[in-house]
């Protein structure tokens, strides 16, 4: 055998160690790392989360303040059940933003389904425009789409809310209609 043969069957001998280690360090690490990982996370229960107590029922605003003032209001129907919200939007116009088809004579209704928070004295929502069933709307009058609002909790009682818009500053307040007791569902 030539000794340039003979040097590279070695090179070829240490590249294989080399690849032979390298694959295990390798395969280690992953191991490792897929280890400290799963220990790590735990898998949440497949369950709704109980929502805030005093927010459970359903809620209306009978009233908006200076209404008779206003070019355009709305009124808020809501129902909270554990950590689901479900809104009930009448708004009222004077103004027509909508093709003739839509205005329905300046009063119509939305829906929007989703899940709230708080955190601290603000209520987080986030929904999605639905039909009045609460199926998703994608297309027809109104706004389709988002609904991410924040809300300030101004003041609660046993039978009274009061919010402020976070976007408009316009007072939402609110009168317990119905308590629910919240039923967690699966997902």
């Amino acid at each position: 055998m030539s000794s340039n043969n003979m040097l590279n069957n070695r090179k070829f001998r240490q590249l294989k160690v080399i690849n032979s280690v390298s694959n295990r360090v390798i395969f280690t690490l992953t191991l490792l790392t897929f280890s400290i990982f799963h220990s790590a996370c735990t898998r949440l229960p497949n369950i709704q989360g109980k929502g805030e107590e005093f927010l459970q029922g359903v809620w209306n605003q009978d009233s908006v303040a200076f209404s008779n003032k206003l070019s355009n209001y709305t009124k808020h129907h809501l129902k909270f059940t554990c950590d689901s919200v479900y809104i009930d939007f009448e708004t009222h116009s004077k103004v027509n933003f909508y093709e003739d088809s839509c205005y329905n004579n300046g009063v119509w209704k939305e829906y929007a389904k989703g899940i709230y928070a708080v955190k601290g004295d603000t209520l987080i929502v986030g929904a999605t425009f639905t039909h009045a069933n609460y199926k998703q709307k994608i297309s027809g009058c109104y706004r389709i789409g988002r609904y991410e609002r924040n809300f300030l909790i101004k003041n609660k009682s046993a039978d009274a809310l009061v919010l402020e818009s976070m976007s408009d500053q316009r007072e939402i307040i609110l009168s317990l209609k119905e308590k629910v007791t919240c039923v967690q569902k699966e997902l």
